[in-house]
């Protein structure tokens, strides 16, 4: 009797080991489920990369995050339950890398890019033609702080064409930009090309010449928490393969 009570009590206590095992895999284990945080400019191409990736992978869930990639990065470091991160400057995806608790699985990789333009009221109705226009009196202009990856490249545009330009706000993420241009409440901004196409007819766009112009490299990778984690590994090879590619050329992005 007592031997198999012993039995019966270490069986249970292997179940409950077992379980326990199972259960502090967590977030660190294989999951059906992730959690995606991505720059704010990437809101288009991303939920049509997530209905595509889903429709391919029966049975996952993509949970999407947008945000400034800096806020984002901020989140990460501070322990959001974050499995991938793809922001849209290569500065934040290093401070992640240093500061978040175990890192990233592996190296970041460049899965696309994009170029920045002159996003203006719908028709253009001030006839802004250049950088140089931003600074003209009375011209309501709004951009982003400098830690935003799109405030840096702003700044960086506009010193190139030796523009100096005072700023009537400054907006959490590129998608706010564009809110204060298609309101109404802001003349221009500078902006991704690929705001420019979501906003279709609900603003106008003004070429950046090249020779002033950056190219914003956006780079992608999977967190320490997702190391184990197939679904996440699938979706980098998703969005960085034939059909992931093809649907962010169709958002105006530009392949690395």
């Amino acid at each position: 009797m007592r031997s198999a009570l012993r039995s019966f009590l270490a069986l249970g206590l292997a179940s409950l080991l077992l379980g326990a095992l199972l259960t502090g895999c967590g977030s660190d284990g294989d999951s059906k489920s992730i959690t995606v945080a991505a720059a704010s400019s990437l809101g288009g191409a991303f939920e049509a990369a997530k209905a595509a990736f889903e429709a391919g992978h029966p049975g996952t869930s993509v949970t999407l995050s947008f945000g400034s990639s800096s806020a984002l990065g901020q989140q990460i470091i501070d322990g959001a339950p974050i499995d991938v991160f793809a922001s849209a400057d290569n500065q934040t995806m290093q401070r992640v890398a240093d500061e978040a608790s175990g890192g990233l699985a592996g190296h970041a990789m460049t899965f696309t890019t994009n170029t920045l333009e002159i996003m203006v009221e719908r028709d253009n109705p001030l006839g802004i033609t250049t950088l140089e226009d931003l600074a003209r009196p009375g011209l309501i202009y709004v951009t982003c702080a400098p830690e935003v990856p799109i405030g840096r490249y702003s700044a960086e545009v506009l010193s190139r064409a030796g523009v100096d330009v005072t700023p009537s706000s400054l907006e959490p993420d590129a998608k706010g930009i564009v809110t204060k241009i298609t309101s109404g409440e802001a003349d221009a901004g500078i902006v991704y090309t690929t705001d420019v196409v979501a906003a279709g007819d609900r603003a106008s766009g003004v070429v950046i010449p090249m020779k002033q112009n950056v190219m914003a490299s956006y780079p992608i990778a999977r967190l320490h928490r997702a190391r184990h984690n197939s679904t996440a590994a699938a979706w980098l090879d998703f969005i960085n393969g034939p059909e992931g590619q093809s649907i962010l050329t169709r958002f105006g992005f530009i392949a690395p």
